[in-house]
């Protein structure tokens, strides 16, 4: 194994430096002495490699919690820079997309558009957009982070996880810029939220959650096959049509099959979505039972991602 690879699945132990023994006194005056000197004060870090299927050591990321703040501000830095609309492209995207749904309703459903009560059609799919992007955002700049950042993984050691993690933060930058634009469109349509908007943060945490247990596999999974490249937009793209972002899930509710349903709720961003809805527009509450099956879903790919990442460390300096 070489010393990329060998770096590149290390663990930090940080044990007490030894006290080293005094220098025994130079006998016959030929002035030579045996023996070291020095002080025994400090820390020494051993660096080893580690086995098998390793869980994520907290108090190693928290040691390195400003590299992670420093990579995620390097990261939405370059985002925007030499951008001539800057930190607006975060608004365009969905914007545009709310826009041309809403004239493709207006054609093909000018009586009844999938939106929800009273909500105008274009705020109700702007926030539901919102939760969408800062997911599809997420999954698209992890899966990609590991070969991104390959001059500095085959350099140094560092908690690999800290790679992706700190792409997935970028799109919350994207997301604040967003929520502003979506509360003056609530302003001028007199949309104003209720008690239930306490609640968002809960929604955002599990979008966040989401798409950390997908880019973590695959990000781990495109630095051994770059195949998973192009999987990564074909998931972004079929996702929103299977996630109730330019419709509700109350359009559709009475034309699904039992089974169908089922199926439908291990999909983790139906509760995001409709989550996003009810903490901010006051529409009717999500199901919470069949938020559950997605949310055990989210909670069994996080953990299985991170063991699987993990496992890859050991030779990603190697393939990346």
């Amino acid at each position: 194994m070489t010393d990329q690879a060998l770096e590149s699945h290390v663990e930090t132990v940080t044990t007490p430096a030894a006290t080293p023994s005094p220098a025994p006194k130079a006998s016959g005056g030929s002035g030579a002495s045996g023996g070291t000197s020095g002080s025994g004060a400090g820390l020494v870090t051993r660096i080893r490699a580690s086995a098998g299927w390793q869980a994520v050591d907290l108090s190693e990321m928290w040691r390195y919690r400003e590299l992670l703040i420093h990579m995620a501000m390097r990261d939405i830095k370059i985002r925007y820079k030499q951008t001539v609309l800057g930190a607006s492209w975060a608004v365009i995207q969905p914007l545009m997309t709310m826009l041309v749904f809403s004239q493709l309703f207006s054609m093909l459903m000018p009586e009844r558009k999938p939106t929800v009560g009273n909500i105008p059609y274009s705020v109700s799919t702007f926030c539901a957009l919102l939760g969408w992007q800062l997911f599809a955002g997420a999954i698209t700049q992890a899966s990609g982070s590991l070969v991104q950042n390959q001059s500095l993984i085959t350099k140094i050691y560092f908690p690999r996880l800290i790679v992706p993690c700190a792409s997935i933060l970028v799109p919350l930058a994207d997301f604040g810029v967003g929520f502003c634009v979506l509360l003056l469109l609530m302003l001028v349509n007199g949309v104003v939220p209720g008690v239930a908007v306490l609640a968002l943060p809960l929604f955002i945490l599990l979008a966040v959650l989401c798409a950390m247990a997908v880019g973590l596999w695959l990000c781990a999974l495109n630095a051994l096959y770059r195949d998973f490249r192009y999987i990564t937009p074909f998931i972004v793209q079929a996702g929103m049509f299977i996630t109730p972002v330019v419709y509700t899930y109350q359009s559709i509710e009475g034309k699904l099959t039992d089974w169908q349903k089922q199926l439908y709720c291990l999909n983790p961003l139906m509760g995001v979505v409709e989550g996003f809805r009810w903490s901010l527009l006051g529409t009717a509450q999500p199901p919470w039972l069949m938020m559950l099956p997605g949310t055990i879903v989210v909670l069994l790919l996080l953990v299985s991602g991170t063991y699987f990442f993990r496992r890859v460390e050991r030779t990603i300096a190697d393939v990346v």
